[in-house]
């Protein structure tokens, strides 16, 4: 059966996400909207968090580091995707990133920006 226009780029955007997460350095994050602007779909960050909970399986696992992607205030929004409720903050944790009240200590020190550091 033909892949639809629209379910093919879904999933070239989807594939695209995949490879920026891939490149967020241990101990940094960056947020849904740094990452459909530096795709070029700036307002497309809830594509990016559909992106992200499409990678994980059912139970909650995901080969890639998308507990490194917060929103544009630092808070853990996607934490209810992993496979407990603290997983993501401890994952971050072990990588060096605080975090308070599901928001990320000093932000902006932590934040990856792709569009600066993928020139």
């Amino acid at each position: 059966m033909p892949t639809s226009n629209a379910a093919e780029k879904r999933t070239n955007f989807f594939q695209d996400v995949y490879e920026v997460v891939k490149l967020i350095p241990p101990g940094r994050v960056t947020s849904y909207g740094a990452i459909a602007a530096y795709l070029g779909s700036k307002g497309s960050a809830r594509m990016v968090g559909w992106a992200l909970i499409a990678s994980h399986d059912q139970n909650g696992v995901s080969s890639l580091p998308g507990y490194r992607v917060v929103n544009r205030n630092g808070l853990l929004t996607g934490k209810q995707h992993f496979e407990s409720p603290n997983a993501m903050q401890e994952y971050l944790e072990r990588e060096g990133v605080q975090v308070k009240d599901g928001q990320v200590v000093n932000f902006e020190k932590h934040f990856w920006d792709p569009a600066k550091e993928l020139l």
